[in-house]
């Protein structure tokens, strides 16, 4: 049997969120109609490959994303709590059309360093949970192919992290769409490469590529 393995990390499908709320990890936030269509388009893009090991964060949006694919593989999805989103002191606020959260002076003092970042939980350490619970799926799918479905952020810093670049970034130019696969591709324990496609892609709205706090997009972090 082949020792290559592949750690899929899916991000959810878009959240009903009307109000532009920056939900982290606030509970009663599920997927949208369009969000539960992406979904269903990622099980039944790559529901018949060789797929033993299905995890989610325990927000109900990533295991409402889960799901599907799961039932493709006649799968039970596992909880992973290293893998769901980051803290960040601005949760529950307004980040919709029109919001302007950042321009509060109570907001500037949570935003002097964006190497670590000052308003949530540091980069190093979403890096540390994530790839704990990488190798895991990947020790648990080993030979085949694991997913592992989580948030924008975490998943970013692990790409970030996985091609050894800075912590650093725009989080309008994060390449984690909506319901994405950022790949891990490992030749026994040794990373090799990571990929990056986008089965549900054609599902996507115009806004959610433009913009991470609409309705359907991220929520997740402010934009300093």
């Amino acid at each position: 049997m082949s020792d290559d393995t592949i750690v899929h990390l899916m991000r959810h499908g878009e959240v009903h969120n009307p109000d532009g709320v920056l939900y982290g990890r606030m509970p009663g936030f599920h997927l949208s109609p369009l969000g539960v269509q992406m979904a269903q388009k990622v099980a039944d893009t790559v529901g018949d490959r060789d797929i033993t090991h299905v995890v989610a964060s325990p927000l109900e949006r990533a295991q409402e994303t889960a799901r599907p694919l799961a039932s493709a593989r006649s799968l039970d999805v596992e909880v992973d709590d290293r893998v769901i989103e980051s803290t960040n002191v601005f949760q529950g606020e307004g980040f919709g059309q029109g919001a302007r959260t950042l321009l509060k002076p109570t907001a500037w003092r949570h935003l002097w360093n964006p190497f670590q970042p000052s308003w949530g939980e540091p980069y190093s350490l979403i890096v540390d949970r994530m790839m704990a619970a990488v190798h895991d799926a990947r020790d648990a799918a080993r030979g085949h192919e694991a997913v592992v479905v989580s948030h924008q952020l975490p998943i970013w810093v692990t790409r970030l992290y996985a091609e050894q670049r800075s912590f650093l970034h725009h989080p309008r130019r994060r390449q984690c769409t909506l319901c994405s696969l950022t790949s891990l591709h490992y030749e026994g324990d040794e990373l090799r490469r990571v990929t990056y496609s986008e089965p549900a892609g054609d599902l996507i709205p115009a806004r959610a590529r433009q913009d991470p706090f609409s309705a359907g997009g991220s929520a997740e972090e402010p934009t300093a």
